[in-house]
Formats: structure tokens, sequence, C-alpha cells
């Protein structure tokens, strides 16, 4: 594994995770939970989809087990996305 496989990296883009959370007010807490961590600078909530997702932008290296684990902790699972290629 990689640098970028491993850590959420600083930037625009953020990296996105998928849930198995699937009410509006779990998913608040999952944003307030993981904002309160160091290094991240915002988490944005995407409801409109299936299974919902999360993206999260960094001021820092954040290492994604942290974010895993975090998740994990309110009951949670939080799977990032890789982008398809062929």
């Amino acid at each position: 594994m990689s640098l970028i496989t491993k850590n959420v990296i600083t930037g625009n883009h953020g990296k996105v995770f998928e849930t198995n959370a699937k009410e509006n007010h779990d998913l608040e807490k999952i944003k307030d939970k993981l904002s309160s961590l160091d290094g991240i600078k915002d988490v944005i909530i995407n409801a409109e989809v299936f299974p919902k997702e999360f993206t999260v932008h960094t001021t820092e290296l954040v290492n994604i087990k942290e974010i895993e684990s975090v998740v994990k902790s309110l009951g949670f699972h939080a799977i990032p996305k890789t982008p398809f290629s062929l």
C-alpha cells in the first residue's frame, strides 16, 4: 500500500467513504465525531446515493484506519471508495 491509499491527502478532492449508516441523525453523528479529529477540515454527507457516502477534507495527512476506527466506534462502517478504472 502507498501513501495515497493509506491516508487522506490534503486538497480539494478529499476522500469519499461509503457507510452502512442509513438515518440522517446517524450520518450527523459520524460527521460530528470525525470533525473533532485533528487534521479534518470538513465532512460532507451525500445522503442522496445508496450506499450513503461522506467526503472527508483534511488540512494534513490523516490515516484512513483512524477514520474507519472512529466510525466503527459509533457502530457503523466506513469503506474508502476507490475510483473505478478500466
